[in-house]
């Protein structure tokens, strides 16, 4: 028998990179019983980070599905990258789950990563629980975090635990919800809890009163018993907080040190007391009339057990021998081998009930973000929201002949995180990999190397330039061509005009009396947009102007088509030359969030990019930077922004318009452009 929803609780732990997820998750595993050892982060023995990659960069790069028992409930925990080059992982698991756990460095605060995965589960209506975590390093101070924790979250962010002494004297915790203190175990297994130290006494009963007034006040009834002087019990305290948790009213802040496995007791308890259960909220994705449904939100490309599919159960029960159809591609997958994953580990399972998390494997046709149904049904899957990358590089394989095979590859590496984005810019002709960090594309690149045995060069991309022109100009294209027998001619006249915004090409008919034959004239049409391809300032692309074709003549005999659309590249060439062209670059519009120290550096910094400042807009110790910047000058901003805000900074961009280059820098690339191309006749 599958489990009930009451027993489950789903949990996707999130946070700043560097702020113990991994190790938390680790220490809540051995706590529970679920391992037999305290793995670490440094060693690379951790049940999350089973990765080669991640164990070498000592930093989760993707999700990891992993489990304990405790009390009788089932936990799921899924451990997620904190850092923003890997969040798609960490945004598709907080769509499936009722409750997220932000861990929270003791030294460093509130960070960027925070406030965005804060942001992130407040727009999911999730609970969540705050763990304060390295408290036993110099600098730690839970006083002053709690306190950043109330003014740039949430006010209603309340300590259910408090340390016992601080930085390298740190002895344990105290639980105000429960009365109870834990100390250290040094990496070892909490043991029970003991008295709370008599020192502590008067500081712990001001904190446990500041509890319960916050937990009273979500509950009218408990109130009025409380401001009666009834005195409440833990588990009616206990039940109140869930519910204010569950409902968005308060927010658990919790407290320790992962990776001594100090604090994780009193966690368990918090996250089986206070994160909803899949019974006690609707299930994230909502699927009408399905009697089974599942979501697909990670999808693993494993070399040996091929692609698994991890998955919510939405409703009803997915049993290993199921067919169920995919409602995007519109298809009927057969359900085989059903998989309990701890980390790297698989054991396979007979179904999965409402609200649990599992994984399969072999699956045709499912990708990350499918819904898979009992039935067809015209339901569309919800939107996963993963950021757009902001980083691209050109992929050559190092390798002659092996294109496909890295194409392929990467199509492989895709499915497994949709955030990377392989395409060809049709106008340059290279192969653009795109992510959301350079570190995010050079670990595509390691796992393409190890997996699948392909090595390939990253190198910048070209910038997409376009020409257009200044001003009007006419000319005429002749070309007449004689060898014996029938020959070739055509000749016309054309009028070129610049289009507002440099944008579009337009083809205006405007001869009269037939001096052109009307079948001759869309060939003059196709010369001059096989001419526009390549421009005369730096071979790029021309938009932006009107060709109006005025005059020409034919021959009875020797007129054709292909004379008429040499004549047309001819005519259009020279027009051109006369007509001020000028090359255009694209402008992105960026959106840069900086600490406020590092807004002055930050700022420099975009003026001597040809940045143009739109705004700035302060926000809880960080300030939010708008600005325009030409693409040639943003390439390698990412490297730059990491030094100039010690790795705090972070920002997405997009395409905004083209504009003309100035010149000096115009000249510049034209002459660079003539340069390649005379290297390449060599």
């Amino acid at each position: 028998m599958p489990l009930s929803p009451e027993k489950i609780r789903n949990v996707a732990v999130v946070g700043h990179r560097g702020t113990g997820k991994t190790s938390l998750v680790e220490a809540m595993l051995f706590q529970a019983g679920a391992t037999n050892r305290l793995g670490t982060v440094e060693a690379g023995s951790t049940v999350s980070d089973w990765d080669e990659d991640e164990q070498r960069r000592q930093m989760s790069l993707a999700a990891s599905l992993c489990h304990l028992e405790r009390d009788g409930l089932k936990i799921n925990l899924i451990d997620t990258p904190g850092d923003a080059g890997f969040q798609g992982d960490a945004i598709a698991s907080l769509r499936v789950v009722e409750g997220a756990l932000i861990t929270v460095s003791g030294v460093m605060g509130v960070e960027v990563q925070t406030g965005r995965m804060w942001s992130r589960a407040e727009e999911l209506g999730l609970a969540r629980v705050l763990f304060v975590n390295m408290l036993d390093r110099e600098r730690a101070d839970f006083s002053r975090t709690l306190g950043q924790l109330q003014s740039q979250l949430s006010e209603r962010c309340v300590a259910v635990h408090l340390p016992i002494g601080s930085e390298h004297e740190l002895r344990g915790i105290v639980d105000l919800l429960h009365m109870k203190a834990y100390m250290s175990p040094e990496g070892e297994r909490e043991g029970g809890p003991v008295e709370i130290p008599a020192e502590l006494a008067d500081e712990v009963e001001d904190l446990h009163t500041k509890l319960l007034d916050s937990v009273v006040e979500t509950d009218e009834a408990l109130m009025e018993r409380y401001l009666e002087g009834e005195e409440l019990s833990p588990e009616e305290v206990a039940t109140c907080l869930k519910a204010a948790v569950t409902r968005g009213e308060i927010f658990p802040v919790a407290c320790g040190v992962a990776t001594k496995n100090l604090g994780t007791t009193a966690l368990l308890d918090l996250l089986a007391e206070g994160i909803p259960s899949p019974a006690d909220k609707e299930a994230p994705v909502s699927v009408d009339g399905a009697s089974t449904a599942a979501f697909v939100f990670k999808t693993i490309a494993d070399p040996f057990a091929g692609r698994i599919n991890v998955f919510r159960v939405l409703s009803g029960t997915l049993n290993g021998d199921s067919t169920l159809v995919n409602t995007r591609a519109h298809s009927k997958e057969r359900v085989g081998q059903l998989l309990e994953l701890q980390g790297k580990d698989h054991q396979q399972t007979q179904e999965f009930g409402p609200g649990d998390i599992g994984a399969v494997a072999k699956l045709k046709e499912t990708m990350t973000g499918d819904l898979l149904l009992d039935a067809e049904r015209e339901v569309e899957a919800p939107q996963l929201g993963f950021p757009e990358p902001v980083m691209s590089f050109a992929v050559t394989p190092k390798s002659k002949g092996d294109e496909e095979k890295v194409a392929t590859s990467l199509r492989r590496l895709a499915e497994e995180d949709p955030t990377l984005v392989l395409r060809r810019d049709p106008q340059t002709g290279e192969q653009l990999l795109s992510g959301l960090s350079q570190i995010h594309v050079e670990v595509a690149v390691d796992r393409l190397r190890r997996r699948f045995g392909v090595d390939v060069d990253l190198h910048q991309p070209r910038v997409p330039y376009l020409e257009t022109i200044r001003s009007e100009a006419r000319a005429q294209g002749r070309y007449k061509k004689q060898t014996g027998g029938r020959g070739q001619f055509g000749d016309c006249h054309i009028v070129l005009e610049p289009l507002e915004g440099h944008q579009g090409y337009e083809f205006v008919d405007k001869i009269v009396g037939g001096v052109i034959p009307q079948s001759f004239r869309p060939a003059v049409d196709k010369g001059i947009q096989e001419a526009m391809q390549h421009g005369d300032l730096a071979g790029a692309p021309v938009q932006g102007l009107r060709v109006l074709l005025v005059d020409g003549s034919y021959h009875s005999v020797d007129s054709s088509e292909i004379a008429f659309k040499i004549a047309g590249s001819i005519a259009f060439k020279s027009a051109y030359e006369k007509a001020n062209p000028v090359l255009l670059e694209p402008i992105m519009e960026l959106e840069v969030s900086v600490p406020d120290e590092a807004v002055g550096a930050v700022n420099g910094d975009l003026n001597s990019r040809r940045g143009r400042l739109q705004g700035m807009e302060p926000q809880g110790g960080m300030t939010t930077i708008k600005a325009e910047v030409p693409m040639a000058d943003i390439l390698t901003y990412s490297q730059s922004l990491t030094s100039l805000t010690g790795g705090r900074g972070d920002y997405h961009m997009h395409f905004l318009r083209y504009e003309e280059v100035p010149s000096h820098i115009a000249q510049k690339v034209i002459e660079q452009t003539k340069k390649e191309k005379e290297e390449a006749k060599v």
